[in-house]
């Protein structure tokens, strides 16, 4: 019997240091298998092989839970396994409808808001940033400061003695809501 198979016992046993004693006797093939896993995926992964054998290691429960394992090849099975799981799940998440689904992500900092055009055009922009500004002033200032004015967020956030990443909230906020408006005036 293998000093891994007999640690694997140990464990199953519930000897705490034997669960510690394992990690590292494991831990290089563990980190190729999830290597070999991670290339495997699409490019842009963020996941690290470290970080995928950290979390396959806490699903297996550490090797601390009464997992019964019969040896070597039966636990490399499982935490390959609990790697596969992990990165399923990863996969899910990012293609889940909540999170944007199969939606293009775009740069807010790209889009515009239609200021620049006829006359009926920026009275109804006008009116709609005059809503807002009756129910969200502060959010209304923010819209006036960068599109009229031209300031940087950074420069909003000190002339209104906000955070940087409130006034860039404010703004995404404030561009929704004056879409939603804009279309109902039209």
């Amino acid at each position: 019997m293998s000093d891994l198979t007999q640690l694997l016992q140990n464990v199953e046993q519930g000897d705490p240091d034997a669960a510690a004693e394992l990690l590292p006797l494991v831990y290089g093939e563990l980190r190729q298998l999830a290597a070999a896993k991670i290339a495997r995926e699409s490019p842009g992964q963020t996941l690290q092989p470290t970080a995928l054998v950290h979390e396959a290691w806490i699903r297996l429960g550490g090797g601390a839970d009464g997992q019964k394992w019969r040896n070597r090849k039966h636990f490399i099975g499982a935490a390959g396994e609990a790697m596969r799981r992990i990165l399923v799940d990863r996969a899910r998440r990012r293609k889940a409808q909540r999170h944007g689904g199969t939606l293009e992500r775009v740069d807010l900092a790209t889009i515009e808001l239609p200021i620049e055009s006829d006359p009926d055009q920026l009275l109804r922009i006008h009116e709609c940033l005059d809503k807002l500004a009756a129910e969200e002033p502060l959010r209304a200032e923010v819209v006036k400061l960068h599109c009229f004015i031209g300031m940087e967020h950074r420069e909003i956030a000190e002339a209104l003695n906000l955070s940087e990443k409130t006034v860039h909230r404010y703004w995404i906020y404030a561009k929704a809501w004056l879409r939603n408006a804009f279309a109902e005036n039209q």
